[in-house]
């Protein structure tokens, strides 16, 4: 059960690059995590929460695992919790 953000490497609002948060055990336990971050509802997309790179540091500290964006798509897919976007 681990928590993994990828590296801030990701253009996104407010002229910030951003980072992926996901769970490699449950929604339920990523949520959670997210919720001790403050990230806000609105920051989850199917599978991951979107994360910018002021809150990264903070995200490792409380026990997220740093990893490459390939590991992290890797071990999401694995563990079976990848959502992909509808066509």
């Amino acid at each position: 059960m681990t928590v993994l953000i990828d590296p801030p490497h990701w253009p996104g609002p407010r002229g910030l690059m951003w980072s992926h948060l996901v769970s490699d055990h449950s929604l339920d336990e990523l949520h959670a995590f997210a919720g001790r971050l403050g990230m806000p509802g609105r920051a989850f997309d199917r599978d991951h929460y979107d994360v910018p790179e002021t809150v990264h540091r903070m995200a490792v500290d409380l026990g997220a695992q740093a990893v490459s964006s390939r590991e992290l798509l890797h071990r999401l897919i694995a563990a079976g919790l990848r959502r992909r976007k509808r066509r």
